[in-house]
């Protein structure tokens, strides 16, 4: 069985937050999260998280994982430190056994390498395996001292490295991977005899290498990956590695994104082929993007789905769904529960909000439909208000199929207009129009003359058109 032991119970303390680190987000979702699917990825049976004083919010967002949680101790004279929040975990971890050591503040480890960590660990018969990077500047990690047979000899912190050792360019990670009772039993014999009093997770690999038990060592392909988050700073710095690492995945795929750097896609985004992504888009949480779409301009998505064909210029959507061919925008906003359907036209300035509108449909511009059933081939005109709310409840408003409203109207719901039913334009309208009717409800015109001069208002003009 492949265990992980996930080290998080760390505070958010350098970070300045309130929020437990690990629920921090990096490309919409929580650092946690990355760590526990590229375990589960790579064929983890058990995951045990171990959390802090935060605990019970991380148990809370992952609540619907199987994972084991355990809370490590806290309080007063608790020696704490990596060995400590492993121990915690001991009576989970079998003796026949694989145990993989990981970080959750970590998001930036792929699946593919614990895959390879746990194969070289395991095709090698090794007893420990370290995972290791090499860095140019290798400033402030422990350095990999590797014997004549490539396996760990030692590994020498910073502090305690010669010169000759500080040219060493392998380093530690902090992951490692262990035999299930070996860890155990190693775990048993550490001692917090140091200057921080804490118990460190490095004391297993040094007590193993002493009783003679072999200690390997893996070198990881990108040593980003092994990048920990302890501040903003490293926050965005991980944010955009990540964004990088969305962005070309779905450039892979087919997907035109003009200005990658200039285009933000969130972890769980799923988008069609041939689609185009113009700079300044912002695609976030399950939205899934249809194949040829184009979106252009400051673009906000937001939990949607987006058909085939669709074109989007500067509007927002959110929790919504758009069926294929229709156009958005620009600067239109279709709020949460807004289903619209084929070939439609959502024109400038026009609000949706929870509102199905079907197939041809079309609101050019500066309207706002909110909770409305709008049938097909609608017509909505400039400045038209669906009046939904009178202070303490919503209605509906039901538009049936052909139906034209004219421009500057207001529906107060509830209040139906049946298929064919024609709305003049400036009508308010609080009764039912039936079928085929056309409904005026405006008050007639009245032209009064003489008007001005009886209120004593004398009418001046000149060439450059002032009135005075």
């Amino acid at each position: 069985m492949n265990i992980s032991i996930i080290l998080a119970a760390g505070e958010s303390t350098r970070m300045k937050s309130k929020l437990s680190k690990v629920l921090h987000r990096v490309a919409g979702k929580p650092i946690l999260e990355y760590i526990i699917e590229a375990s589960k990825g790579a064929k983890v049976e058990k995951n045990v998280v171990i959390v802090g004083r935060s605990g019970d919010k991380v148990r809370e967002y992952f609540k619907d994982e199987p994972i084991i949680f355990k809370t490590q101790p806290i309080g007063e004279g608790i020696p704490y430190g990596t060995g400590f929040a492993v121990m915690q975990a001991t009576e989970y971890i079998e003796d026949d056994s694989t145990v993989v050591i990981l970080y959750g503040d970590t998001p930036l480890i792929r699946e593919s390498t614990i895959t390879n960590l746990f194969n070289y660990h395991k095709e090698n018969d090794l007893d420990a395996t370290v995972l290791t990077a090499i860095l140019d500047n290798p400033k402030d990690y422990g350095r990999i001292v590797r014997g004549e047979n490539g396996n760990v000899l030692k590994i020498v912190e910073e502090k305690d490295a010669s010169e000759e050792i500080k040219k060493i360019k392998e380093i530690n990670s902090g992951i490692y991977c262990f035999k299930g009772k070996l860890l155990k039993d190693a775990l048993a014999k550490i001692d917090n005899n140091n200057a921080q009093n804490e118990y460190y997770i490095t004391d297993v690999i040094e007590i193993l290498k002493n009783e003679g038990y072999s200690v390997g060592a893996y070198v990881i392909e990108d040593p980003n990956e092994i990048h920990g988050i302890n501040s903003r700073a490293q926050l965005a710095f991980c944010e955009n590695i990540m964004r990088d690492r969305i962005n070309q995945y779905h450039m892979g795929n087919g997907i035109t994104i003009i200005d990658p750097d200039n285009t933000y896609i969130e972890a769980g985004v799923k988008i069609g082929r041939d689609s185009i992504i113009y700079p300044g888009v912002v695609l976030e949480g399950k939205t899934e993007i249809g194949e040829d779409c184009i979106i252009r301009g400051d673009t906000r998505i937001v939990n949607s789905i987006i058909s085939a064909g669709v074109s989007i210029e500067s509007s927002t959507i959110e929790d919504s769904f758009v069926g294929e061919d229709t156009k958005i925008g620009p600067y239109a906003h279709i709020r949460p529960n807004s289903r619209i359907g084929k070939n439609v036209k959502i024109g400038n300035f026009v609000e949706v909000k929870n509102s199905t509108i079907k197939d041809n449909s079309k609101a050019s511009h500066l309207a706002y439909i909110g909770d409305a059933d709008i049938g097909y081939n609608v017509n909505i005109g400039c400045g038209v208000v669906f009046v939904n709310y009178n202070g303490k409840e919503k209605f509906r408003t039901i538009v049936g199929d052909n139906a034209f409203i004219g421009s500057n109207s207001n529906l107060v719901a509830p209040v139906e207009v049946e298929p064919w039913g024609y709305i003049a334009a400036g009508s308010t309208i609080t009764k039912g129009v039936k079928e085929g009717e056309l409904c005026i409800a405006r008050a007639p015109q009245v032209n009064i003359p003489g008007w001005v001069e009886r209120k004593g208002l004398k009418k001046q003009s000149n060439l450059g058109g002032n009135n005075k």
